[in-house]
């Protein structure tokens, strides 16, 4: 190993040497003041992404809200737990209105406990105007009908497939039907009958989920979410073509014999 004074006289001379080649030199440090000021200036790469990052948040909230809205439907119905909270519910949905402006809403009518539901297609004028489901013609027939095998009014529950009336008392569209189906469906849960009468052909094939004819439901007792469901004539169509009457007085008396055998009450 060298002499340290000798190291020293080398290291002396090296320097001097550089310095002649290349004139002085020194270090330069940096004001910590300024390095700080630096440092505020040019942010990391995490903190420059944060405004895009908080912007993602913000859709992904907005895309959550609409998925929420898409589901509200089916959530607020499933949450009715009474029937004036579906009748609230119906009353705010513009889904169940035809393209008929100004009508009322025609939501059910009876008791609320009942035993027997009928269920009809659509409300006409008159019960637009009274907001309540059978009360022109068709429902004064009904009535006499039910009161033939022992039923009052009072006694029974009746709505119909759509909640309000459609223009010219046309039959009501497949998509109005479909839209309306999830509000009666929950009806008939809430009431929770044994037997279901349907009258007409649409009101059946709506609730039974099959295009046939009347005629081949009829006579026969079809399971409809554990209850019983049956299928006669419209009493608008008794009102215009007598042939119908003999076959609605069997369909209807063969409905009370299995009320009864249901133990339906009164």
């Amino acid at each position: 190993m060298d002499d340290p004074k000798e190291f020293l006289k080398k290291a002396t001379r090296f320097l001097q040497q550089q310095r002649e080649m290349y004139g002085d030199f020194s270090v330069q440090v940096e004001d910590k003041s300024e390095i700080e000021n630096k440092q505020v200036q040019e942010p990391d790469t995490p903190y420059k992404s944060e405004p895009q990052n908080q912007q993602q948040a913000e859709v992904s909230e907005e895309n959550k809200a609409e998925i929420e809205v898409q589901k509200s439907t089916a959530e607020l119905i499933e949450e009715c737990s009474t029937l004036d909270e579906l009748k609230a519910l119906c009353e705010e949905a513009e889904e169940l209105k035809t393209d008929l402006e100004g009508t009322n809403l025609v939501f059910g009518v009876g008791n609320p406990k009942a035993d027997l539901m009928i269920v009809g297609e659509a409300p006409g004028y008159n019960e637009d105007q009274q907001g309540e489901p059978f009360v022109g013609q068709a429902g004064q027939l009904l009535d006499k009908i039910m009161a033939a095998i022992n039923f009052e009014r009072s006694d029974i529950y009746i709505a119909n497939i759509l909640k309000h009336r459609p223009p010219d008392n046309r039959d009501p569209e497949p998509e109005e039907r479909q839209r309306s189906l999830p509000y009666l469906l929950k009806q008939i849960e809430l009431i929770d009958p044994k037997l279901i009468l349907c009258v007409g052909r649409i009101s059946a094939t709506t609730l039974l989920d099959k295009e046939t004819s009347l005629g081949n439901l009829r006579g026969t007792f079809h399971e409809f979410h554990g209850r019983e469901l049956m299928v006669t004539y419209h009493p608008a169509a008794l009102l215009y073509n007598q042939k119908y009457k003999r076959p609605t007085w069997e369909d209807v008396q063969l409905l009370r014999k299995r009320y009864d055998e249901l133990g339906g009450q009164p």
